[in-house]
């Protein structure tokens, strides 16, 4: 099945990495998408699944901003990593993970490689080995993807993360590469 010009190869990346039209207020690096990962995945012939950016799913994409008072960057990140972490932002999170963990089982059953996940390391939602909480970045996962782990884990589903930076090109290329490199190896 599946014999025709399809790679088989798949890989998982958070809203902004293609989009960073929807990032929060002063935080967006490129006008579209983080040039060179996306650049870099295409030429690979990789199939991307771009999961939707659970921030702008359930505050909109102004994030629910008090235009009124004087804000920061890292005081909005920090409300809405709070947000993000309450119930109903966490229930949204939940939500896109089975969907995508389901497309990841769906993939594997049917022969093909899933190179992984990336994605954006400070994120409250969609950070791999960085988030941002308390005005601060700190280790840790984000609400998406901590629910994207459990999904997986629930559907025996075996998942690589790996986080880059927009604001880090040289970083996020590199790291982009060897997610790459180990697909090609599988």
């Amino acid at each position: 099945m599946f014999k025709d010009k399809r790679s088989k190869m798949i890989v998982l990346v958070a809203h902004c990495i293609l989009n960073q039209n929807s990032k929060i207020d002063g935080c967006a690096y490129y006008p579209g998408p983080i040039k060179g990962v996306a650049e870099l995945l295409m030429s690979a012939g990789c199939g991307i699944v771009q999961l939707p950016c659970p921030e702008l799913m359930h505050l909109g994409l102004d994030r629910r901003v008090d235009r009124q008072s004087a804000r920061t960057i890292e005081a909005e990140d920090t409300r809405v990593a709070r947000l993000m972490s309450e119930n109903a932002g966490r229930s949204c999170c939940r939500q896109i993970a089975e969907e995508a963990a389901y497309q990841v089982q769906e993939y594997l059953k049917n022969g093909f490689e899933v190179g992984g996940m990336l994605g954006i390391n400070g994120s409250p939602t969609c950070g791999v080995e960085t988030i941002w909480a308390e005005r601060q970045e700190e280790p840790g996962r984000g609400v998406l993807i901590q629910e994207l782990v459990e999904a997986c884990q629930g559907r025996g589903v075996s998942l690589h993360f790996k986080g880059i930076k927009a604001a880090k090109p040289g970083e996020a290329i590199a790291t982009t590469k060897e997610m790459l490199w180990s697909l090609a190896a599988q």
